[in-house]
């Protein structure tokens, strides 16, 4: 059998490496949300199309006692799964927050300016393309930016930017989920009701509190975040802002100082490594030094690193490939050219562009921030234009805006898709033309 197994191991590990190297990519998120929205497109125009809505639009029922929720997979998707999506988002928001790019205004006014720029420009053109038509309520659809598709972009060109465009990029990104958090949340919801939202906000100081009580208990946070998801779904406002709003309770900082647990470890280990048996250490010892290390990770760190694989490699692709099905039969240049259609491209790929630029320039020449250092204004317009990557969140905010109007949602996901795919093309290309970071003639670009 131990042979058996030494033969078999290679064969595995070959088989695993591939799949191991992919996953470790920083892309890797980015590229699988792209093969499930090629996907989707391709099953939604194909013999296999009614199939495919079939699958989309197929029935789900839960039952608890002599109650019944009734739903599709869509819905699941939509509602329930991609408020782990936003639980994430919530998490990354307050690491951020805590102790990264925008712990402090210094570190935090150039992509808080882009933000304000990148998100109020597209809303503006996508009106003026709508206005007076009932489709002026989708004016949310292009202020949004996927993070994960645009770093995904990024990382094809590494070497070319300097790091802190790439954090700048990040940091943008994180205040424009904050943005299209509070449009979904202020302008999608279906009214509100003041007693389920009295009982949400309840529910939420229960959550804080119990993080700064030190309950550190993934099951607390768990059912805290399922009641406060039903909650906020009867309060008439989007359930997945419950997920944002639970990874803000969640605790930052670790049960115990540092200092105080690695000295313990110091005094236990020396007292391990005069055993004469120290070789032969039992399991109860190295679960009993894995639980002092786990001390070290503050809840934050530890739920966004169990999430984010789920989150990245499945729920988010699920959710290209159940959205992003959009038939093209019948569609011409008449379909691109109609208002939501047009007001969707030029919002993502002119007004994502012309409004971070924009607003990036005006905050470094009236001295509110300063541009990262070895980066150019060019290579600040590459990054502004793979801004215009809508994506997941314009396809979720397009969902919640057309629900009832089927017709028009097929337009405006088809502006999402074709403006997304523009914005990545012409930002990657621009940034792969520009001569790459640290260069004599990158220092000279955009003087």
């Amino acid at each position: 059998m131990a042979r058996g197994s030494r033969i078999r191991s290679p064969l595995f590990a070959a088989v695993l490496r591939p799949f191991q190297a992919f996953f470790a990519l920083e892309a890797a998120g980015g590229i699988l949300l792209l093969l499930a929205a090629l996907l989707a497109l391709a099953l939604a125009n194909s013999p296999w199309a009614a199939l495919y809505q079939r699958f989309v639009e197929a029935p789900l029922e839960v039952r608890v006692g002599g109650a019944a929720v009734h739903f599709t997979v869509r819905d699941a998707l939509n509602d329930a799964l991609m408020a782990l999506f936003f639980l994430v988002v919530g998490m990354e928001i307050k690491r951020e927050l805590v102790a990264g790019e925008l712990r402090s205004l210094r570190h935090a006014a150039l992509p808080l300016a882009a933000a304000v720029g990148g998100m109020a420009l597209p809303a503006l053109l996508y009106l003026a393309f709508t206005r007076g038509t009932p489709a002026a309520g989708g004016w949310g659809i292009p202020v949004a930016t996927d993070i994960a598709f645009a770093l995904g972009c990024v990382t094809l060109l590494k070497g070319r930017i300097p790091h802190g465009l790439v954090v700048f990029l990040t940091a943008m990104a994180i205040f424009d989920d904050i943005g299209g958090i509070l449009v979904i949340a202020l302008f999608y919801g279906e009214g509100i009701a003041m007693t389920w939202l009295l009982v949400a906000a309840a529910i939420t100081a229960v959550t804080y509190l119990g993080g700064r009580l030190q309950i550190y208990s993934g099951l607390f946070y768990a059912a805290c975040g399922v009641a406060l998801w039903y909650a906020v779904h009867h309060a008439g406002i989007h359930p997945t802002i419950a997920g944002v709003v639970l990874g803000l309770c969640v605790p930052a900082r670790p049960l115990r100082p540092a200092r105080e647990v690695l000295s313990e470890l110091h005094s236990h280990t020396g007292k391990l490594l005069q055993d004469r048996n120290v070789d032969n250490i039992d399991g109860a010892e190295l679960l009993s030094i894995e639980e002092r290390i786990e001390e070290l990770e503050p809840p934050l760190t530890r739920f966004t690193h169990a999430l984010h694989p789920y989150v990245a490699f499945a729920i988010v692709p699920l959710f290209a490939l159940t959205n992003a099905g959009v038939p093209l039969v019948g569609i011409g240049v008449s379909s691109l050219a109609s208002p939501v259609t047009l007001g969707i491209i030029v919002g993502l790929v002119m007004g994502k562009a012309v409004g971070i630029f924009g607003a990036s320039w005006a905050a470094v020449r009236v001295g509110f921030a300063q541009l990262p250092e070895g980066a150019r204004f060019a290579q600040v317009l590459g990054i502004a234009l793979l801004g215009g990557i809508g994506f997941t969140v314009s396809l979720f905010i397009a969902q919640l805006a057309f629900e009832d109007a089927p017709q028009t949602l097929t337009m405006a996901k088809l502006g999402v898709l074709v403006g997304s795919a523009l914005a990545a093309v012409l930002g990657t290309g621009l940034l792969r033309l520009l001569p790459p970071a640290g260069t004599g003639a990158a220092a000279r670009v955009g003087r």
